[in-house]
C-alpha cells in the first residue's frame, strides 16, 4: 500500500500532554527547546500539529491564542510558533497547516502574527500584510549608577491585590480582554512589577514581567505610558536577575530601543508584525512597548 503523502496526514489537537513533542520539534529545527514557553502557550492557547509518520514525534505544530470574544468569536487571534520537522521541510507541510488553523479553525476572525524572513512569503500568500516591524534584542544589562527612574511613576513589585488593575490596564493597551494570558502571570514569570503615578490614588501607568526562557530572562509583557516609565520597569526586573535579558520591542520606540543598546543588549534579528482581515492592530501602541512573547502577539 502507498503510504499517504505528508499533506494528507491528519491535523490533530496538541494539548499539554504533546509538551516534549512540541518541545523536540523545536530542537529539531535549531530552536530552543523552550519548554516552559510552550507549557503556557498550550496551556492557555490552542496547540494544533501533524504526527510525523515515522513515529518520530511532530512533524509540524503550531499554536493558536485567542482574544477577547463574543457569541460570534473571537475578537483577535495570535498564531504562533510554526514549526515544520526539517526532514519534512518544503514538502507544502506548513502551508497545509496554516491554511486549515487560518481558512478553517479560525475563519473569519482577524489574525496576527510575528513572521521571520523565512516564513513572511507564504504567510503574505494566504493574506497576511506587514503592519509593523520587532527587533529582538539580547544581552547582559549594565546597570547605570545612578538607576534609571522615572519622574512620574514609582515602581514596586505587584501583590495579588494588583491583579484586577493589570487586566482593566492591559484589555485598554492591548485592545481586546486577555485575562486568561495574564492571569497566568504571577505563575508563569519568576517577577511581576508594577508602576504607579504619584498620586494619593496611585493611578497604575504600566506594569512588566520577567520570565524564564532557557538561559535568559525575557522582558515580557512591557506596558507603559511613556518611556522614563518603560525604563524603570526594565530596571527593576533586570535587578533580579544575572540572567541575560531577552525582549522584543516595537521599533516605533526607538528611544528605548537606544537606550537598552547603550545598557549592553544588542540587536539579534528582526520580525514582521503582521495581521489578515484587520488594518492594524487594536489597543493604544504608544504605551505597547513589548509583548509577552512573539507566539501569543
Amino acid at each position: 500500500m502507498t503510504p499517504p503523502h505528508i499533506t494528507d496526514l491528519p491535523i490533530r489537537a496538541l494539548t499539554v500532554d504533546d509538551l516534549r513533542r512540541c518541545a523536540g520539534l523545536s530542537e529539531d529545527r535549531g530552536w530552543l527547546r523552550e519548554e516552559h514557553k510552550w507549557r503556557l502557550l498550550l496551556a492557555a492557547g490552542s496547540g494544533y500539529g501533524v504526527d510525523a509518520p515515522d513515529g518520530r514525534g511532530l512533524a509540524a505544530a503550531c499554536v493558536v491564542t485567542r482574544y477577547g470574544g463574543s457569541h460570534a468569536g473571537p475578537e483577535l487571534a495570535a498564531i504562533g510558533m510554526v514549526l515544520v520537522a526539517d526532514r519534512f521541510a518544503r514538502q507544502g507541510l506548513g502551508r497545509r497547516l496554516m491554511t486549515h488553523v487560518c481558512d478553517g479553525v479560525l475563519k473569519g476572525v482577524p489574525l496576527t502574527l510575528h513572521a521571520t524572513p523565512y516564513g513572511r512569503p507564504l504567510y503574505e500568500e494566504l493574506g497576511f500584510e506587514t503592519t509593523g516591524r520587532a527587533e529582538m534584542l539580547r544581552g547582559a544589562f549594565r546597570h547605570e549608577t545612578a538607576p534609571a527612574t522615572s519622574r512620574t511613576s514609582r515602581i514596586r513589585p505587584a501583590t495579588a491585590e494588583d491583579l484586577p488593575r493589570i487586566l482593566r490596564l492591559d484589555a485598554e493597551v492591548f485592545g481586546t480582554d486577555r485575562t486568561h494570558m495574564i492571569t497566568r502571570l504571577p505563575a508563569f514569570a519568576d517577577r511581576l512589577v508594577v508602576a504607579e503615578d504619584h498620586s494619593a490614588d496611585g493611578t497604575l501607568t504600566g506594569y512588566a514581567a520577567a520570565w524564564p526562557n532557557m538561559d535568559t530572562q525575557v522582558i515580557g509583557p512591557l506596558i507603559a505610558h511613556d518611556t522614563a516609565t518603560a525604563q524603570s520597569l526594565v530596571t527593576a526586573l533586570a535587578t533580579g536577575t544575572d540572567r541575560e535579558l531577552r525582549t522584543d520591542v516595537d521599533v516605533r520606540h526607538e528611544e528605548l530601543l537606544a537606550w537598552l543598546k547603550d545598557r549592553g543588549l544588542a540587536s539579534v534579528a528582526f520580525n514582521a508584525v503582521m495581521t489578515r482581515d484587520i488594518p492594524d492592530l487594536p489597543g493604544d501602541w504608544t504605551r505597547r512597548w513589548a509583548p509577552l512573547t512573539v507566539a501569543a502577539g
